[in-house]
């Protein structure tokens, strides 16, 4: 694939995560503070978020399992995921987290549960999407650095 069939395949897919509702504003000011210094800036906060947040969805399933009463631990563990997804703009899966967190305060517990199986779909969704999106990036940065080394 050619250089501005790339570029233009990597605008479309960023667009679609907008307005799919994947992504918020705060992903395009993660892209701002990307620069020459730390060009990958953006895909290794999503990286930590990546590596990170599937340990936060085991926490929650297994306190789901073992202490389904405890609703303010199920809170705090919720609370630091929707915290991670709302770094990257992650806005469904901080909206889902709002919504688990809702089901936490009513004393819920198959709402908690129904919650949580959505909020790993999206985090699986929302995973491949961005996998997607810095495979292509990935593939067009060495053309962009050797242009910006010319100027």
């Amino acid at each position: 694939m050619d250089y501005s069939t790339l570029r233009r395949q990597i605008t479309f897919m960023k667009k679609s995560f907008f307005d799919q509702g994947y992504l918020d504003e705060q992903f395009n000011q993660l892209e701002e503070l990307q620069d020459e210094s730390s060009p990958n800036f953006v895909e290794e906060v999503v990286a930590l978020f990546l590596k990170d947040s599937p340990r936060l969805l085991t926490n929650i399933e297994h306190t789901i399992g073992k202490y389904p009463q405890d609703f303010h631990r199920l809170d705090s563990l919720v609370h630091q995921l929707k915290g991670s997804g709302s770094s990257i703009g992650a806005v469904r899966m901080k909206n889902e987290c709002s919504v688990f967190k809702a089901h936490c305060n009513d004393k819920n517990l198959e709402g908690c549960r129904r919650s949580l199986q959505r909020m790993k779909r999206e985090h699986a969704t929302l995973k491949q999407k961005l996998e997607s999106y810095f495979q292509l990036l990935r593939q067009v940065a060495p053309r962009e650095h050797a242009v910006n080394s010319r100027k």
